[in-house]
């Protein structure tokens, strides 16, 4: 339990000291997911075998000295909608049960590279849709805060594992807000980086213009490593930015010297307490550790979560056009017709939010409505770029809450679909504008996580570590752990 309860910058230092080797390190996780995983259903499969026969080679390789990068020996754990060769992938659909990825993402790639011990494949809402992970086919994870809560999602399994120290350090995607509203209900650092600072190759797409593989990290110096590794351009991703990637760890400062923060007028409207209060609060603390932070008016952006609802649905359907039953996953037995086989496979193999949204997104971009929704909402999406472009010549970050609420009790979904979707009312314009954004803890109402967000120009991912961490360094919310973490 010693070294599990430590950052992953501080395990590597323990590695590097040779006061802890890898392979004792991932039995210690292993333990931890044999414990509490049948509780926390963080995981959806555990890499045992393939985890300890990597950290042995890591260890002699080390011993050799020979170390493959900064992450030599560390353990992490991935969203199950990432490539792992030999792995499953099942973005925790029941259409994708038994299939096993044939390649690595370009992510995975660079994680080995690099050293990294990969645990395992995480929960997740299926095909990243949902916000709460009770939308996966193979059962709910609950939050390790509280047991009878939602950890968030999509990437609520990734969010809970770490939160639950079984691994140091998680990744997930972040389509609407993915990354950080789990981020959010888990006490935890999320970053959803600028589009095309990480490749996407070999991730199962929800929407291909605001996806993004984000970070799930304990403190912002953990994440800040972590981004680094992952950043940069690829030839099998066409959207990747040939932009260098700076060391985001070196640079990192608490210096707020000449910072300015704007805050949203809209973000605050309709905001109930605690949040309200908690939100204020961190307001009035930025300010006392020496940034600016102005109320600022916003037109457009408030038109983001409508926007995000269209041009999703709209890329959803259009991706989830391959799983017809013809050519890998769920098939339809004795179909009688082509229609029949795709009909049958479809509804078989499909969840019913991802149903939704495939219906939705076809009949946005149907004859006669393509122009009143889709056309329109991408020029709304426009407007709302070129609002935040203007914010950013005079602000380096918008800060806000991260969610509305905390999280709410696991099976309380309401019937109104709607009121799930605004959960996801402050995370949405990032993904719309493509802009990077991070979300962090900022203290606690009845033992519930509370969280912050900032969200940047394209590319100022540093200014949002400097930012962020500076308020961490003020406080100790990332030292405490769930209760039944630790027992």
């Amino acid at each position: 339990m010693a070294n599990i309860k430590h950052t992953l910058l501080e395990l590597k230092a323990k590695l590097d000291a040779g006061d802890l080797t890898s392979e004792g390190l991932v039995r210690e996780y292993l333990d931890q997911i044999d414990r509490l995983n049948p509780t926390i259903h963080a995981f959806l499969y555990v890499a045992r075998e393939e985890a300890l026969a990597q950290a042995r080679i890591l260890d002699q390789e080390r011993a050799a000295g020979t170390l493959r990068g900064p992450l030599h020996g560390l353990p992490i754990a991935l969203k199950d909608n990432m490539s792992v060769e030999g792995m499953q992938n099942t973005c925790a659909s029941k259409f994708l049960e038994g299939y096993v990825a044939p390649y690595d993402a370009t992510i995975v790639k660079k994680l080995k590279e690099a050293g990294a011990v990969i645990l395992g494949k995480l929960n997740m809402d299926e095909f990243a849709m949902g916000s709460s992970t009770e939308y996966s086919a193979y059962g709910d994870t609950k939050n390790p805060w509280s047991l009878d809560r939602i950890p968030g999602g999509s990437s609520g399994g990734s969010a809970a594992a770490l939160s639950a120290m079984m691994a140091p350090i998680t990744l997930g995607t972040d389509t609407g807000g993915s990354v950080r509203q789990p981020a959010a209900f888990n006490n935890l650092v999320g970053l959803k980086p600028t589009y095309g600072r990480i490749s996407r190759y070999g991730i199962t797409a929800f929407g291909s213009t605001l996806d993004q593989v984000g970070v799930f990290a304990r403190d912002v110096r953990d994440c800040a490593l972590m981004a680094g590794v992952l950043s940069g351009v690829d030839p099998m991703d066409s959207t990747t930015a040939d932009e260098p990637v700076p060391d985001y760890l070196a640079g990192l400062t608490a210096d707020l010297s000449g910072i300015r923060l704007a805050l949203p007028k809209s973000f605050l409207d309709g905001l109930k307490e605690p949040m309200k209060g908690l939100l204020l609060h961190t307001v009035e603390e930025y300010r006392a550790l020496g940034a600016t932070v102005d109320e600022i008016d916003l037109t457009f952006a408030h038109n983001a979560l409508a926007v995000y609802y269209i041009v999703a649905s709209a890329e959803a359907s259009s991706n989830l056009a391959r799983f017809d039953g013809i050519r890998y996953g769920r098939r339809a037995e004795n179909p009688v017709s082509a229609r029949d086989l795709y009909t049958r496979s479809r509804s078989e193999g499909f969840g019913e939010e991802v149903k939704r949204r495939i219906m939705l997104g076809t009949y946005v971009l149907s004859a006669g409505f393509y122009d009143a929704y889709y056309n329109t909402a991408l020029k709304v999406r426009t407007l709302i770029k070129e609002e935040l472009r203007r914010v950013f010549t005079q602000y380096d970050a918008i800060i806000g809450p991260t969610t509305p609420t905390g999280p709410r009790r696991l099976g309380e979904r309401s019937d109104n679909i709607i009121d799930e979707y605004l959960n996801d009312l402050y995370t949405v314009p990032a993904n719309i504008a493509g802009v990077p954004a991070i979300a962090f803890p900022m203290g606690f109402a009845e033992g519930i996580p509370m969280s912050c967000q900032l969200i940047g120009d394209y590319f100022s991912e540093p200014k949002l570590f400097q930012i962020a961490y500076a308020y961490e360094k003020a406080h100790d919310h990332i030292t405490r752990y769930p209760e039944v973490a630790t027992l």
